[in-house]
């Protein structure tokens, strides 16, 4: 009929196209983006079927024989599962819990500051060791912890102690592990905090100062409610990856002494998938451990919505 109104449907589409017309060079340059995210995130995704087959490279995806859920059964029931598990999640836990609080505290401190010279010089000190190569930062920890030189062996000799091979102990390798890791992401990661600082109106501090409020007055009532929303969505975002465990530092800091403790996930499905080249098994591993992860991720982002206002979505 003629002069009858469109759907709703058909008027809400006819509206997005005439915007795609309109902003067509934008949705140009965005294409390369999203083709490149297609191609290398997508695509890949069907590589997980191998999951649920007995794959061979002989025969390709196709023709992998189908096994369904025996690998997951094998993972499940493997005797060092609890012990691979539980040495992710100690490590992650720590990592987050001890490490999180540092960058808070060193943003603090430096938007305290008022002699600009001096917070350029701490800020230029504490973000260098970020750029520094996770191999170079396992080396120097084993010069530095060596038995036999450096500086761990000169401070042995100088109180008469016997030196003990800290890199090697199960005790001590979750803690260097983390520290280490705090000492080097510290500085880059109290970027975004001053970032939320910087955006705080002046007049709250102009208006806390005529009301007697002191330094520390100031940093507790308007700095710190200021980026506790900065807070949580980076505890949120560090939750979504709490089996991922940085492999290439506890690969190269792992040794036959201190595996019961150094363990993980990631450095288990490397040497199942490319040492052992079980590439099912390697990745029905790293699937749970995906899944794992994605869960934690809605689970806490739930938790920050129903306890707080802030939350992902």
């Amino acid at each position: 009929m003629t002069g009858s109104k469109q759907p709703p449907v058909f008027r809400h589409k006819k509206k997005t196209w005439l915007r795609v017309r309109q902003c067509w060079e934008l949705y140009l340059f965005l294409l390369p983006a999203v083709a490149l995210v297609f191609i290398f995130s997508y695509i890949p995704m069907y590589g997980i079927s191998i999951a649920f087959k007995n794959y061979k490279p002989s025969t390709g995806y196709a023709g992998s024989e189908w096994v369904g859920l025996m690998h997951f059964i094998r993972l499940f029931t493997l005797p060092k599962f609890k012990v691979i598990v539980s040495n992710t999640f100690i490590i992650s836990f720590m990592s987050i819990v001890l490490g999180f609080p540092f960058p808070v505290m060193l943003s603090l401190i430096l938007n305290q500051l008022r002699s600009e010279r001096y917070k350029r010089i701490i800020q230029t000190v504490t973000y260098m060791p970020h750029f520094i190569s996770t191999v170079v930062i396992v080396s120097m920890l084993t010069v530095f912890l060596s038995t036999k030189y450096g500086i761990y062996r000169y401070f042995c000799d100088l109180m008469g102690a016997q030196p003990v091979n800290l890199m090697g102990s199960t005790t001590l390798f979750r803690w260097l592990y983390v520290f280490s890791g705090i000492w080097q992401h510290t500085g880059w990661n109290t970027i975004i905090y001053l970032a939320a600082l910087s955006s705080i109106d002046v007049g709250l501090y102009e208006a806390a100062t005529i009301d007697g409020a002191n330094r520390w007055q100031r940093m507790v009532h308007i700095d710190i409610p200021s980026i506790v929303p900065t807070m949580i969505i980076l505890i949120i975002l560090d939750s979504g990856s709490v089996l991922s465990v940085g492999f290439e530092k506890i690969f190269l800091m792992q040794k036959p002494s201190n595996e019961a403790v150094s363990e993980v996930i990631s450095t288990y499905t490397y040497k199942m998938g490319l040492q052992s080249m079980q590439y099912s098994f390697s990745t029905a591993v790293n699937l749970m451990n995906t899944l794992v992860n994605f869960v934690m991720l809605f689970l806490v982002n739930y938790i920050a919505r129903k306890t707080s206002e802030y939350s992902l979505w």
